[in-house]
């Protein structure tokens, strides 16, 4: 599905923001993340490494401190083993914080696989995911996902 047509500032169009619909907004962990002024580039708008830094907020969001909140044991001995990103539209300083959903594509024994969109009630400013996997830190060693993680990451599953 198309959204807003992307543009180089001067009006001109330089491509589309694509909208991803493969999650229903019931599947998705929703963290709300406010634009620092450290996020700024030279070039007034998010630079582009520190949209890691929002998904990694949101990662720990739905991992770890909404685990925390619930009365749950948050997922532990987790590491990233891959990276994708995709920048759909710029995003610059703003007044209110973007929304960072983030859902589960994809869960196997010992890896799970998140998306993520990073946006507002206009634009998708970054398509991402993320492939995890549960390691033991004590061993170094990848490890088995509990049932207990497994459960909690079941909850956010939209297989694509």
């Amino acid at each position: 599905m198309s959204g807003q047509p992307l543009s180089d500032g001067a009006g001109r169009a330089v491509g589309r923001t694509v909208m991803s619909a493969a999650a229903p907004a019931d599947r998705r962990h929703v963290f709300h993340r406010q634009v620092r002024f450290g996020d700024i580039d030279s070039l007034g708008h998010v630079n582009n490494v520190r949209f890691f830094d929002f998904l990694e907020d949101a990662r720990l969001g739905m991992l770890v401190v909404d685990r925390l909140r619930e009365g749950d044991r948050p997922h532990r001995g987790l590491v990233v083993a891959r990276h994708e990103i995709d920048y759909r539209h710029p995003l610059t300083f703003r007044p209110d914080p973007v929304r960072v959903e983030t859902w589960v594509t994809e869960i196997r024994p010992v890896r799970f696989t998140l998306a993520y969109e990073i946006k507002d009630d206009e634009h998708v400013f970054v398509e991402a995911r993320s492939v995890m996997v549960a390691y033991d830190v004590q061993s170094a060693r990848p490890r088995r996902l509990t049932e207990d993680e497994l459960a909690h990451l079941k909850r956010f599953l939209v297989e694509e």
